[in-house]
């Protein structure tokens, strides 16, 4: 059984999808469960109440964390760790193993030039912070010898459906309205986006790769690292509309973080987008013979997605 906490998401759907190829023993757990495969059971659950995540977890051989909590400091340093333990301790009582689908906050932000797995941990974040503790708590639980375990890490990401990424929002959205594309800090500096089938396809061969285990892999992700005005051009091109738009400078995030709580929890991240981003995937396309999906194809599909 391949049990998916946090069902219904922007990685969790295609995932479901591509885990069918594996099995058709496929559970899908969240508070409203939807089908994904005809075979899918559905689990409805609260995973903050006690008990919830043991009895979701039992019967399972792998587990997908990929729950998203709202994003603000004070919900995650509260539900994050909790919630970690919570599934570590379902996994090691009912022998399961764990895949935890992470980001890169943990990482120095003087490595963002060329992040692989091995970049040091260097948070400088409030959020990054507790993404290293959840790294830690989990690689503790390895170490000793208590639970079998990997952590999947992608770039900031885009791909069809997805109303989670800052790029289709910010730029595709901006666009589509005749309006003009946003983008956080330089236009100048490269920033490397993860599209999400992509990392859906990876996650699902890592996790039925018994020796893939054990430790951290970043997902594929091309290695054409464009600018974010050459992001912005990509996708005015593949709509057919002029290129227009609005570089906010970090200062001005912010003041407006002042009047917007969500610009108020960017903020601390914008140090993501005042330099260049590089996400390396050299380990898994070399372990997999994978081949990532361009930025041309990639915003390619996520526009004809949209518009169907």
């Amino acid at each position: 059984m391949h049990t998916i906490l946090g069902a219904g998401g922007t990685i969790a759907v295609p995932l479901a999808k591509e885990l069918s190829r594996y099995t058709d023993k496929i559970r899908l757990v969240s508070r409203n469960p939807q089908k994904i495969n005809p075979t899918d059971e559905l689990f409805p659950a609260d995973l903050s109440k006690p008990g919830a995540v043991a009895s979701a977890v039992e019967g399972s051989d792998v587990v997908y964390l990929l729950v998203g909590f709202d994003y603000n400091i004070d919900v995650w340093r509260e539900k994050w760790p909790r919630l970690m333990r919570s599934v570590i301790d379902a996994c090691e009582e009912y022998d399961a193993k764990l895949v935890f689908f992470d980001n890169v906050y943990m990482y120095d932000r003087d490595s963002l030039g060329r992040m692989t797995e091995e970049t040091p941990h260097r948070p400088t974040s409030k959020k990054g912070e507790v993404r290293a503790r959840l790294h830690k708590m989990i690689f503790d639980a390895v170490e000793a010898g208590a639970l079998t375990a990997m952590i999947v890490r992608a770039a900031d990401f885009y791909g069809p459906q997805n109303d989670k990424s800052v790029l289709v929002e910010t730029v595709y959205k901006g666009l589509l309205q005749r309006k003009r594309a946003t983008w956080f800090g330089p236009l100048d500096k490269k920033h490397t986006f993860t599209y999400t089938p992509d990392a859906a396809k990876a996650t699902a061969l890592l996790a039925t790769t018994p020796d893939a285990y054990n430790q951290v892999w970043h997902v594929p992700t091309s290695r054409e690292a464009l600018t974010g005005k050459q992001w912005v051009d990509l996708f005015a091109k593949e709509m057919g509309l002029r290129p227009k738009v609005l570089a906010l400078p970090v200062w001005l995030i912010g003041v407006m973080g002042w009047f917007v709580p969500f610009m108020r929890e960017m903020h601390e991240m914008m140090y993501q987008y005042d330099r260049d981003y590089i996400f390396d995937s050299s380990k898994f396309e070399q372990r997999f013979h994978s081949t990532p999906t361009s930025p041309a194809e990639g915003v390619k599909q996520t526009v004809h997605a949209s518009a169907e």
